[in-house]
């Protein structure tokens, strides 16, 4: 069983996504955190009591990780789109049973990664390159003991639906299904890959986030 943990909103710098998202949101993320060694930070705004939006960009103060960057942020065509503007990246989905999963999906899973941030602690697993369908297929986690979300204020903004469009359809529902994501994803036949998460903003308007 699994569900969705949050959205992935990337950005050249941490100001720009939080302007981005208070833009369209009416709310601006909070302080998260530095992911030592992965070469990223974070701002974080609450979703409600289940889910969050996570703003990730490339950290100064890091080097280089010895691994590339969580969500493609060292990938060249990710860097271009990122210069014309902040944008929706990727989406997360959380499990109990990460090491079951995986074990079932063999390869298809992706290792699986410890991951830290202060006190939190956590572990994922991305798809492969090239298996991730332009991310649609999430990756997987887990969280050790207290998650992200809890700590969060509630900032009245909700995500109400998750989307997706790409010219495999039939290809990302599977992988989606065989993650026990059927319901969570609305994938639609097009000829360009995009992610679209609707959300309701406090005062009731809907606001769109996107991919491309």
């Amino acid at each position: 069983m699994a569900e969705i943990d949050h959205i992935v909103v990337g950005a050249r710098s941490l100001e720009e996504g939080a302007a981005f998202v208070e833009q369209h949101l009416g709310r601006r993320p909070g302080p998260g955190g530095v992911h030592t060694g992965l070469g990223t930070h974070n701002m974080l705004l609450g979703l409600g009591s289940a889910c969050y939006l996570e703003v990730i960009a490339r950290d100064p103060n890091q080097p280089d990780p010895p691994h590339p960057r969580l969500f493609g942020l060292d990938d060249p065509s990710v860097a271009l789109r990122l210069e014309a503007g902040p944008e929706l990246l990727a989406w997360v989905a959380r499990t109990p049973v990460l090491d079951a999963v995986a074990a079932r999906l063999g390869p298809r899973a992706g290792e699986v990664r410890p991951m830290s941030r202060g006190d939190l602690h956590w572990r994922m697993a991305f798809p492969p390159p090239g298996q991730d369908m332009a991310g649609l297929v999430p990756a997987l986690i887990q969280w050790d003991g207290e998650s992200a979300v809890t700590r969060l204020t509630d900032s009245g903004c909700r995500l109400v639906r998750l989307e997706a469009e790409h010219p495999e359809a039939d290809a990302v529902n599977a992988a989606l299904a065989e993650r026990g994501l059927e319901e969570a994803l609305q994938v639609r036949r097009s000829p360009h890959a995009r992610l679209v998460a609707r959300l309701r903003r406090p005062d009731g308007e809907e606001a769109v986030l996107s991919s491309g």
